[in-house]
């Protein structure tokens, strides 16, 4: 599915950060970094005052080494992206294709950090921001990473448009078992979002979703169907094997928490004095009734 992960799927599902919050992280995370590296150097210093000079330049450098390149780099590969000024932004940094970043791409982003944003004070960075189409710096360009918004405005859920009635239930016995979460939530935005897409773009994404969708199922291609058909009716089926799951009355068992109902026991029958008969009083026969009109009703049984 990485390669279903194009541009028009990042607009989708990711939205890029622009510069004024990575600013606004950045600046938080230096001072976080900076902070710790100003007491540390004290405390440095103090220790490592019977050393020479050239002792002293290494411990320096080492330790400006360390909590402004080496901190940074294991914040974001431990956290998968997620530094603390960017968590107070609602950002996150991740790959191209919108996977976890990894200590590499962690590695090249704070190599040129440096120089990005220390030793040229962020205006590297700003400007490659500016020119980017997607707001990155060189990091993001030479590690292949891209920083996104986590916290977006809540949106209208987009309903799944319904199958054609021609093929309604004729894919009951698919087995969708090993299609995966992500397979699935590709082809819920691909048929929520497929009127706002390019014809030609939206048909491509439809069949080669829909090649996926076949090659996970095991079953053989329909012949006649359009793909984006085929999407819907598949989904619109999971939806309603969920439904039928969930509404579904499960049995009570021993481990479910609920007591079975008390079984009642026979009921006794009390006993009734015998009552003597009496003949009924003769009836006179009554008036023939009166048929029935014809009308448009039946008369109930």
């Amino acid at each position: 599915m990485s390669d279903l992960v194009t541009g028009d799927a990042v607009v989708l599902g990711l939205r890029p950060a622009r510069l004024p919050s990575r600013g606004l992280a950045i600046l938080l995370d230096l001072a976080v970094y900076v902070t710790g590296y100003v007491l540390i150097s004290v405390g440095l210093t103090m220790a490592t005052a019977s050393l020479d000079d050239a002792a002293q330049a290494a411990v320096a450098v080492a330790s400006f080494l360390l909590f402004l390149v080496g901190v940074p780099i294991a914040v974001e590969t431990l956290s998968h992206g997620r530094s603390l000024g960017k968590l107070a932004c609602g950002l996150r940094v991740v790959r191209d294709d919108g996977g976890p970043i990894r200590f590499r791409h962690a590695l090249v982003r704070g190599a040129l950090g440096v120089v990005e944003l220390i030793l040229t004070f962020g205006s590297i960075a700003c400007i490659a921001s500016l020119a980017s189409a997607r707001g990155r710096r060189l990091g993001d360009v030479f590690a292949g990473t891209l920083v996104v918004r986590e916290r977006v405005p809540g949106t209208r859920v987009m309903p799944v448009p319904p199958p054609p009635p021609w093929l309604a239930g004729r894919f009951t016995g698919l087995d969708l078992s090993a299609v995966p979460d992500g397979l699935w939530l590709a082809i819920r935005q691909y048929l929520t979002r497929m009127n706002q897409l390019d014809p030609q773009v939206g048909a491509a994404m439809a069949v080669r979703l829909a090649d996926d969708l076949v090659a996970r199922t095991g079953a053989p291609p329909p012949a006649g169907v359009p793909a984006a058909a085929f999407l819907m009716a598949v989904v619109h089926e999971r939806q309603s094997r969920d439904a039928a799951r969930a509404f579904r009355p499960s049995a009570v068992g021993p481990g479910s928490g609920f007591a079975p109902a008390p079984v009642p026991g026979p009921v006794p029958v009390p006993v009734v004095a015998p009552v003597p008969y009496v003949a009924p009083a003769p009836v006179a026969p009554a008036a023939p009734a009166e048929a029935p009109r014809a009308g448009g009703f039946a008369p109930p049984a």
